[in-house]
This record gives C-alpha cells, structure tokens and sequence, in this order.
C-alpha cells in the first residue's frame, strides 16, 4: 500500500488508516519518503487494545460505521481488516464519503482462495467423525474483480491486482497457532457451538499432512492478499471517452493493416 502512495504525485493533509494495530504507521517509520508525504495520520482498529499499540493518534472504532464526517480525509488507507465486514460494498461506499473529492484509497484484505487447505481437511475430519458439516473458518471476499466492487461503490479510476503468499509449516496445530495469535480463527454467528474434542483437531491434522504434505513433509498454508486503489471522484479526473467517438483507427495507432471479423489473419 505504500508503494501505491508513493506513485502517487502529490501530499496528503489528513489520512485514515482502518486496521491493522499500528503496523502502517510502523512501516511508514521505515518509509521516510512515504511519510514525508503525510500530514497528520490516525489509525484505527476495531479493537481497543490494538487500537492502543498505535504509537501515534489513534481510534477504536468499527469499519462499517465509520464516525468520521464526509469529505473530511485526503487518504484512507486499510490493512487487512475489509474481509472482516459484512457488507464491504457498503463500507466502501462510507470510505468514499469520507474521502475529500479526488482524495485516494488503497487497501488489502485476504481473499477468497486463504486457507483452502486448511478449510478442506477440517471439512474432510468433521464429516469423517461426526457425519455432518460446519463453517469453522470465516470467509473471506471472493476473488472477484476487486475494481469493480470499488466502482460500484462510487470510486473513479479503481485498479485492483492479487499476490498469492505460500507458508509453510511443519504440521496444521503450528498453523492454527498462528491464525489463533493472528486473531483470524472463526467469529461467524451462525457457528457451531457444539464443543469438539481433540480427536477432531489431530483427524484434520492428520487428513492436512496427508493431502498437503510436501516432500519434507512440512504442509503448505496458502494466502491470497487482494489489493485495490481508487479515487473519490472529482471533476478534474479524466473521464472516458463516448463509445464510437473516437477520431483514429486503432490498426493506425499501432501501424498495422487492420484484419475483418471472420477474415483469416496474417
């Protein structure tokens, strides 16, 4: 996200940060030329105490009801924290009413392909052992076209782009360890309340080496990490252009004999 920042050819007087426990303002600390091109930044969390690990201005408060005044904010930034929304167009749509008119966002949020291995073996144990299926991990946004999510949301100019990340582990209790600590295991209301017994946990982890093991024998944990940019919509941003409006031929543009639809190239 601080890349796409720093591409950006201009200062920003007030940026919101929507998640992540203080880990932007930590970064941007090792990103001076990043930093230098913000003015005051508050960050925010869901949680209080993480809210209270920020080192500098800092809020509790929850991403879909966001208290901040419309057109009020040069830059919104979020860091892994939108997958957590039950309404994500609608938490965008009040990003973007917060943002000043051609004010940016960036933000990052796991997708819908995280922990596939993980969701399968716990499915694959549950169902071994009790004869029945639950939702035991929280979804995540599908990998859909994350642009056009932003655009439906009233965004200009929306980009969107994915990085896949592969840990590896050396069995799946290291792994729930670390989603535990994370503070990405399951809040679902609908969940099941049934308490499990071990068996269960030492079934999907047995069904997770079993299916997933490499040849070392440690297990891989996918994470898909989608990221998205757009711009509140201002009336100096380039807009596009009438369909059939345009004054030169496209084969003219890249000097080549254009070719008829049905007609064999080359």
């Amino acid at each position: 996200m601080l890349d796409r920042v720093a591409a950006v050819n201009r200062n920003f007087e007030t940026a919101l940060v929507i998640g992540g426990g203080g880990t932007v303002g930590r970064a941007l600390a090792q990103r001076p030329d990043v930093r230098e091109k913000i003015g005051t930044l508050i960050e925010t969390d869901l949680s209080p105490a993480m809210a209270a690990r920020c080192e500098g201005a800092a809020l509790a408060m929850d991403e879909e009801r966001l208290p901040i005044t419309d057109e009020s904010v040069d830059l919104v930034l979020s860091c892994l924290s939108l997958h957590w929304t039950n309404d994500l167009v609608g938490a965008l749509i009040q990003i973007n009413r917060a943002l000043k008119p051609d004010g940016f966002f960036a933000c990052a949020m796991l997708g819908g392909a995280t922990l596939t291995e993980l969701r399968q073996s716990l499915i694959a144990a549950e169902d071994e052992i009790y004869g029945q299926v639950s939702a035991r991990v929280s979804p995540f946004a599908d990998t859909v076209d994350l642009a056009g999510l932003l655009a439906r949301a009233g965004f200009a100019m929306p980009v969107s782009d994915v990085d896949r990340v592969t840990v590896r582990y050396g069995n799946a209790f290291v792994l729930m360890r670390d989603l535990r600590k994370m503070g990405e295991t399951s809040v679902l209301d609908q969940r099941s309340r049934t308490p499990v017994h071990r068996q269960f946990f030492v079934k999907t982890a047995q069904i997770y080496s079993e299916r997933f093991a490499e040849a070392d024998g440690r297990i891989p944990a996918k994470f898909e990490i989608l990221h998205a940019a757009g711009w509140a919509p201002h009336e100096s941003q380039p807009k596009p252009l009438r369909p059939g409006s345009a004054k030169m031929r496209l084969a003219d543009a890249l000097g080549v004999k254009e070719t008829g639809a049905g007609e064999k190239a080359g």
